[in-house]
């Protein structure tokens, strides 16, 4: 399975945020929205990626200054990021070999969406249950 097969499910667009803005708030982005990261996005580019594992490690270094701060300062700069014809299992290895939960998707250089490790994981537990289902028909003398 492909990573765009799991876009095509997904609400088009992602959540961006400026360089500029404050980190203050991209956390009240990331309460609003229910979500873990943030793109962070210049003149339509992407220029980093912003988590709650961050601001959540900042703080704990820096204290309430992280507050303060811009996005473009604690974000995880040239992030590692996807295709979407990069498989599902290229998606989990990537994540897991990097420590990192949400990976950009680009096509042609433009950001095309994000997914996160649910995603992958949730297409990987379908791919699973479908298998499963075509091998019992299979099974049972149905095909």
């Amino acid at each position: 399975m492909l990573v765009k097969t799991i876009l095509k499910n997904k609400p088009r667009g992602c959540i961006s945020v400026s360089p500029e803005m404050a980190v203050s708030g991209v956390i009240d982005v990331l309460a609003q929205k229910g979500i873990g990261a943030v793109l962070v996005v210049e003149n339509g580019g992407l220029i980093g990626i912003l988590s709650e594992r961050d601001v959540v490690r900042s703080l704990s270094q820096r204290a309430s200054a992280t507050l303060n701060m811009t996005a473009a300062e604690l974000m995880t700069r040239k992030p590692i990021t996807g295709t979407p014809e990069t498989t599902v299992e290229q998606a989990m290895k990537m994540m897991n070999d990097g420590h990192f939960r949400h990976l950009p998707i680009l096509k042609d250089g433009q950001l095309a969406g994000l997914v996160s490790i649910g995603d992958v994981v949730k297409a990987r537990i379908d791919q699973s249950q479908h298998e499963v289902d075509t091998l019992r028909v299979y099974v049972a003398g149905g095909v």
